[in-house]
């Protein structure tokens, strides 16, 4: 019987050299970090944090850390269609996305 869902698949658990099992990244996308970010990476993230009023970047703005000049077009497009005020506050509207990301197991 398969010991985790990977190996249901056909994946395969890396193993060191030592024989421990190698930790499996969570995601193949490069995450830019808070503290990693430069120029007009780290501009898009302000650009984020003072549109949202947070301090803490998700990761789902991270994962797109590598390519800001596309991630200002996400955060623009997210704020003009998803985070618009209509029936629901951005609140409730940032509660329903997290807990699909929850139900979809999203990393981010």
């Amino acid at each position: 019987m398969p010991a985790n869902e990977d190996e249901k698949h056909g994946a395969k658990t890396p193993v060191e050299a030592d024989g421990a099992v190698a930790a499996k990244p969570a995601t193949k996308i490069r995450i830019v970090e808070d503290a990693d970010a430069t120029g007009e990476t780290a501009a898009a993230y302000d650009f984020w944090r003072a549109g949202s009023g947070r301090q803490k970047v998700p990761g789902i703005i991270k994962c797109f850390g590598a390519r800001p000049d596309f991630l200002l077009r996400v955060i623009e497009l997210g704020n003009t269609v998803h985070f618009s005020e209509g029936h629901l506050s951005r609140r409730y509207k940032e509660m329903i996305a997290s807990y699909v990301s929850y139900l979809n197991r999203c990393p981010y």
